[in-house]
């Protein structure tokens, strides 16, 4: 892992636009901390190699999708805000559509999340969100909103982009980072160890990912002040 120097930690930090939800710029090799699971009793929700957290979401194109619908597939979930500078090195450097049209041909199915709230960084109405998504050439199954920020908390979504895996039998196989190196700069795509490839390898064999858990980092998820 390269260390960041103190110059490029704070352009970073200003990259993301909200001086109140600043990056973050974690290092991608170690265990993510501890999310509380929105139904209570303190045990953490979205925990590999336990069932992932069932949901119901609205997509852009106005049809509810549940989790459970997808029973038989492997999932992939990404908690997506176009306009986090972190998330634009996946996008703008093609990488992040390179993922979606490979496990599209794999039968991977592929939910970008949004939880941004209206009027944070990343939230769009349905129509202009399809046209980001266009205009991004995004190659996700659907684009979920997830404005009231439930889901998102209920998988303890931390980061844009922050990547979930679940398997065909809807138990939860990789819960990170999208990969190893955590900066804006599309170049370091060439030299980035990802996570997300091997964690769906792992799902359809049916064996546990390796790693299973990592930090994830970018932008903070633009959450309502109920979050």
């Amino acid at each position: 892992m390269r260390a960041l120097p103190a110059l490029a930690v704070l352009l970073l930090l200003a990259g993301c636009a909200d001086p109140e939800a600043p990056a973050e710029v974690a290092p991608a090799d170690r265990p993510a901390p501890a999310v509380a699971a929105e139904s209570g009793g303190g045990a953490e929700a979205a925990v590999p190699g336990r069932p992932a957290p069932a949901f119901t979401l609205v997509g852009t194109d106005g049809a509810e999708r549940s989790l459970a619908d997808y029973r038989g597939q492997t999932v992939v979930l990404e908690w997506l805000n176009y306009d986090c500078p972190f998330v634009g090195k996946h996008y703008g450097g093609g990488a992040m559509q390179a993922l979606q049209a490979q496990a599209a041909a794999d039968g991977v199915v592929w939910l970008s999340v949004v939880s941004s709230a209206p009027g944070e960084q990343g939230h769009f109405e349905p129509a202009a969100m399809d046209a980001r998504t266009e205009s991004e050439g995004g190659r996700q199954a659907a684009v979920l909103l997830d404005a009231d920020g439930a889901v998102g908390r209920r998988y303890g979504a931390v980061t844009t982009p922050h990547m979930f895996v679940v398997d065909a039998d809807g138990t939860l196989v990789y819960n990170g980072a999208i990969d190893d190196t955590p900066t804006t700069d599309p170049a370091d795509l060439a030299t980035a160890t990802g996570y997300v490839t091997p964690a769906i390898a792992a799902a359809r064999a049916g064996r546990p990912a390796d790693p299973a858990r990592t930090q994830p980092y970018g932008c903070s998820v633009k959450y309502g002040d109920g979050a």
